[in-house]
């Protein structure tokens, strides 16, 4: 692949102003190109892109076009940062009125040149807010798609689309639907701007001959033009790639933009590494349905302020993953401390869901389309959930490390929206690690509070997530908790009922149907505040339950806990696979009563303190 630095714009304005300004600060940058001026981290703002694209194994050759008037400056500094001279090419304009325009430009590299391979074209003199972006995973990206590509990024607040080349992308296939070059106000709702920094197949390089024919002026022969021409008329394949980061063309603009921007740019790398970024993730009880999620049902879940997962990123030199000291322990008292933590707790910690969720989250991001920074981190993670009593302790530490990416590599909601955000945490479990899961944990974890979710068939076949809808939490009766001390591990409750289902048994089929009217009735009594009704419907999910998956399969330690809140008149469900129950008690003293009953009986009790997104200032995060 070759790549092709453009700096051969005429800064009539901004160079017009450093040249008049009075105040003194800029007399030494006077007759300074623009690709050469200062730009962040200290640099010239070339050096960046030389810096970026100087690697072999990624480019063959790299040409740099700029044009007469300024030449002498960047032969004299190809010569100072062991750039070929040899590939600065001269376009021979001295002015803004006899430019031959970016597209002119670009074809008189490739055809003095005789250049017939793939092209990436960067322009030299673009401010970047981010100076570590992988531009070897934008190689990669352009070479998994069957057209050219087009790097985008989310435009920041306060800036216009009107002033910006704007794309439309398909979210599922990447390919840019519609390019728009500076749009008027309320001609599309896209906040994607272009950049000049594109990919060009070598078969597509005689489009840019045809176009410069169609366009004899040179104010015409803008790439926002070629594109639109290319996309919107010649309907070829373009795809599109974003780049989590700010860029600024420095253009035509003036003085107080480019000190804007640069300060802008400067100070977001310096407030970067400031503060480690720390997210939460929490528990939650399935109040009604489960565990019909895994079989097209419908559920309602809760998150819980009780118990919940930590997890701690800093960026780092190198990317290092910190094992916790008691879930990940590498040093014992003895090799008889070893046998006993390892028989009860077995080998399997948090760091291999901390190792999978990175992975993933990498492959995520390169499939969709979107070039992360070269930046490292240090993860570690605490957690409070109790271990193998289905409270769904896993996806929580998971869910709290997905935060953290997100926010240190700037991906959006609109990147990863909160549906397919919980089937990247599923996928995590089930794909990467073999964790017998369903849907309804992530689904609260990534929305929060009180959720009512339908898994129905269609929605699941048509789009690949259910019907996910926050409810209030306002006002909501006194729920308990209570778990085994000594668990055995909840993945086996789920037993052979999956097997069922897919051999359509008539009693698991017609039992999931059941579940689903449960969660539907459910919904309803909550929203009326009916909270003996919702207890008999609690009471309704365990039995049916219990006839679908028996009693051995369910264990001694959960129907024990089940026994004994119903002799407390309590209401009682396994709110997971396993290990716990969850419970509705509206008699406080009978309730006082449980729980020493409980703790009699070896059992953990608590009385739930649900979590509501709306009550923290800022959501899963601490």
């Amino acid at each position: 692949m070759i790549c092709i630095l453009l700096v051969a714009g005429h800064g009539t304005v901004l160079e017009t102003q450093i040249k008049n300004d009075d105040t003194g600060l800029y007399g030494h940058l006077t007759g300074v190109p623009k690709a050469l001026l200062p730009g962040t981290g200290g640099k010239k703002i070339l050096d960046f892109w030389w810096e970026t694209v100087n690697t072999r194994q990624l480019f063959t050759e790299v040409y740099l076009v700029t044009n007469a008037d300024k030449y002498k400056h960047y032969e004299r500094w190809a010569t100072a940062n062991d750039f070929p001279v040899e590939n600065v090419v001269n376009d021979g304009s001295t002015t803004l009125e006899d430019r031959l325009g970016a597209v002119a430009d670009l074809e008189l590299a490739i055809r003095s040149r005789k250049l017939q391979d793939d092209i990436m074209v960067i322009a030299g003199d673009m401010l970047c807010a981010d100076q570590n972006f992988d531009i070897a995973q934008v190689i990669r990206f352009f070479r998994s798609k069957p057209g050219e590509l087009v790097i985008y990024y989310e435009l920041e607040e306060g800036e216009k689309s009107s002033s910006r080349g704007i794309v439309e992308v398909c979210s599922d296939t990447h390919r840019i639907t519609r390019f728009l070059e500076k749009p008027q106000e309320g001609l599309t709702k896209s906040r994607l701007a272009s950049v000049v920094f594109y990919c060009l197949r070598g078969n597509t390089l005689p489009y840019l001959s045809e176009f410069l024919s169609l366009q004899p002026q040179a104010e015409d022969r803008a790439f926002g033009q070629f594109w639109e021409w290319l996309i919107n008329e010649k309907q070829l394949h373009v795809f599109g790639m974003k780049l989590p980061t700010g860029f600024q063309l420095i253009g035509q603009v003036g003085l107080s933009d480019y000190t804007k921007w640069l300060t802008h740019y400067s100070a977001k790398q310096q407030d970067k590494p400031a503060q480690p970024i720390t997210c939460r993730s929490y528990a939650r009880v399935g109040l009604m349905g489960n565990p019909s999620d895994g079989f097209n049902g419908k559920t309602i879940a809760m998150t819980i302020s009780n118990f919940w997962a930590e997890v701690t990123l800093v960026e780092s030199q190198t990317l290092v993953l910190l094992p916790h000291p008691l879930n990940d322990p590498t040093e014992f008292g003895s090799l008889q401390d070893l046998f006993c933590i390892s028989r009860k707790e077995g080998y399997l910690g948090g760091l291999r869901l901390l190792q999978a969720t990175c992975k993933k989250f990498y492959q995520f991001c390169s499939k969709q389309g979107i070039a992360l920074t070269k930046q490292n981190f240090t993860l570690k993670y605490d957690t409070n959930i109790p271990r193998q009593v289905g409270l769904a302790g896993s996806s929580a530490i998971v869910s709290a490390t997905l935060k953290c990416l997100m926010r240190f590599y700037n991906i959006t909601d609109s990147d990863l929206p909160r549906p397919i955000r919980a089937n990247f945490i599923l996928n995590v479990e089930t794909d990467e690690l073999f964790i017998t899961a369903g849907l309804q944990d992530r689904v609260v974890q990534v929305y929060e509070g009180l959720v009512y979710m339908d898994f129905s068939k269609h929605l699941m076949e048509e789009r690949g997530y259910g019907e996910y809808i926050s409810m209030d939490m306002s006002i909501l009766p006194p729920f308990w908790l209570a778990y085994l001390s000594d668990p055995s591990d909840s993945g086996r409750i789920h037993s052979n009922v999956r097997q069922r289902w897919l051999n359509e048994e008539p009693l698991v089929v017609e039992a999931m149907t059941r579940f689903a009217e449960l969660t539907d009735q459910a919904r309803t009594v909550l929203q009326d505040r009916d909270w003996s009704r919702l207890a008999q419907l609690m009471n309704q999910n365990f039995e049916l339950r219990r006839s679908v998956y028996t009693e051995d399969c369910l264990g001694p330690g959960n129907l024990k806990m089940v026994q004994l809140a119903r002799q407390f008149g309590s209401a009682v469900k396994l709110p997971g696979s396993g290990g716990a129950v969850v419970g509705l008690c509206l008699d406080q003293a009978r309730l006082v009563e449980m729980r020493q009953a409980f703790q009699e009986a070896g059992c953990v009790f608590c009385v739930i303190v649900p979590y509501s997104p709306s009550a923290s200032n800022i959501s899963g995060q601490h």
